[in-house]
């Protein structure tokens, strides 16, 4: 067989409802990056490694549609106050991760949903009640049973009432819950099921031509035909792009300045 090698994403022409950005914030050490080696890789680096901010890509054909997936892993520092701002007005699905051995963790992802939906309310001009932003909480590290620090008392206080939320309990080292997880943000996003790495065939850019929107001009395509993969040497988009990103997802142009003056404020 011959190999054929990954065309560039630019002869995609994926169309911009195809495209999604998902956002991971948390505190340092809860296991943010863990989880999102677990998604690209299935596999878990036991090395720690300190993220200053991290961006993957990946691509996926999905019974004829072809879909593009921003991973946007953030550091749990804050060093740029101005762009978490933006990663969350970039962001259209949320994950955040708290360590269940680690209170501290968990209270910084109760700021974190507080501010998501204050920053994105400022996008269309509503409020945090009827604000729909699909986020899954996760409280990661379930290996650590005996030294739990939080209650799920406290955690179901956090997302009962808000159906655009769900909690899970996940070990990214065990990979316990963690594609039941991505699963579920992806139904509440209306995003196609298939998105989760358990549920698409996993290719290599040697052979993601099958991605090309034209391969599926010849034949009709099958109900289970899904195949993703990680676009190689993805990079983060600049602030300009960004600012573009929010446009093209918002609704209705005569909102663009308003937006505008909502990342810069």
């Amino acid at each position: 067989m011959i190999k054929k090698m990954c065309p560039s994403e630019n002869e995609f022409d994926i169309p911009p409802k195809n495209c999604y950005r998902m956002v991971i914030l948390g505190s340092t050490k809860v296991g943010k990056s863990a989880i999102v080696s677990r998604f690209l890789s299935g596999r878990f680096e036991e090395q720690y490694t300190p993220t200053i901010e991290d961006f993957h890509r990946k691509l996926y054909s999905i019974r004829g549609d072809v879909y593009q997936l921003d991973i946007l892993d953030t550091s749990g520092n804050h060093p740029f106050p101005a762009m978490r701002r933006l990663s969350i007005l970039t962001g259209d699905v949320f994950v955040l991760v708290f360590s269940l051995d680690n209170r501290e963790s968990f209270h910084e992802v109760q700021r974190l949903k507080l501010q998501i939906y204050e920053t994105k309310s400022c996008l269309k001009n509503k409020t945090k009640e009827n604000m729909s932003v699909p986020l899954v909480i996760c409280g990661n590290k379930g290996e650590r049973e005996l030294q739990r620090e939080v209650t799920r008392e406290e955690i179901e206080q956090l997302v009962t009432g808000d159906e655009q939320c769900a909690y899970f309990e996940i070990s990214a080292k065990r990979n316990t819950n963690v594609d039941l997880m991505f699963r579920r943000l992806f139904s509440m996003a209306n995003l196609p099921n298939e998105m989760s790495p358990d549920l698409h065939r996993k290719v290599s850019a040697q052979y993601c031509d099958m991605l090309h929107r034209k391969s599926f001009r010849t034949k009709k395509p099958k109900d289970s035909d899904a195949y993703g993969v990680v676009a190689p040497f993805a990079r983060r988009p600049s602030v300009h792009s960004d600012l573009m990103y929010i446009k093209e997802k918002a609704v209705g142009s005569a909102q663009s300045r308003d937006r505008d003056r909502c990342v810069i404020s």
